[in-house]
């Protein structure tokens, strides 16, 4: 489980973004960092300030993984063939997690690693409690039986916050989804600004 699930919406004001395109964010009102001198902080952000931020924020956004997992991801982006750029944003896309929250089965990142943790997700009709999972095109991902009359589950799947992007292929009654294809990094709906070339130049330092 994420240490962020009670403090998420302070992760949007310390990034100076509305991270998840949520309209409950702080961010919408109070569109500073937090704190006593958050409204005053001024200065011009270094390069390596730069980069930080944009790795924080998309490890922020993908449900706040850790340093370890996240500098691991990287390694696996940089040793695959092609743009490492692509292959980094197609590896947090595989993730079941992600995916899960892709699909609508629940509104935020963090809700989706509750349920695979919780066992209400099942992969090829076995049960996968790892939210780190990587997805692949011939896997079908499905609410196992005794979850899919849960409340949550339906409210999540009615929201018009968002849309379920092309690349995931949704059947809403049977409340099972695919993975049908990698997405390229210009494919995913992020609600902010992503860099995650500066990711790159930031652990490439």
């Amino acid at each position: 489980m994420t240490k962020r699930i009670k403090s998420k919406h302070k992760v949007d004001r310390r990034l100076k973004s509305n991270l998840w395109g949520r309209p409950k964010s702080p961010f919408n009102s109070r569109a500073y960092p937090p704190g006593q001198h958050g409204q005053n902080k001024k200065g011009k952000p270094t390069d390596f300030g730069i980069q930080l931020q944009a790795k924080q924020k998309l490890k922020s956004y993908y449900g706040n993984i850790n340093e370890r997992q996240f500098r691991n991801i990287y390694r696996k982006a940089l040793a695959k063939r092609g743009d490492t750029t692509e292959n980094l944003i197609a590896l947090l896309e595989s993730r079941l997690d992600t995916v899960i929250y892709r699909a609508k089965f629940a509104t935020t990142v963090f809700s989706a690693r509750q349920m695979i943790n919780h066992g209400h997700i099942k992969v090829n009709k076995k049960r996968v409690n790892i939210s780190s999972y990587l997805v692949k095109d011939t896997d079908l991902i499905e609410v196992r039986d005794k979850s899919k009359k849960l409340t949550f589950i339906d409210n999540a799947l009615q929201s018009k916050e968002r849309d379920v992007p092309e690349y995931i292929q949704l059947d809403n009654e049977k409340k099972t989804a695919k993975l049908v294809r990698v997405p390229k990094f210009s494919e995913v709906p992020y609600p902010v600004i992503m860099e995650p070339n500066l990711v790159i130049e930031y652990y490439s330092r």
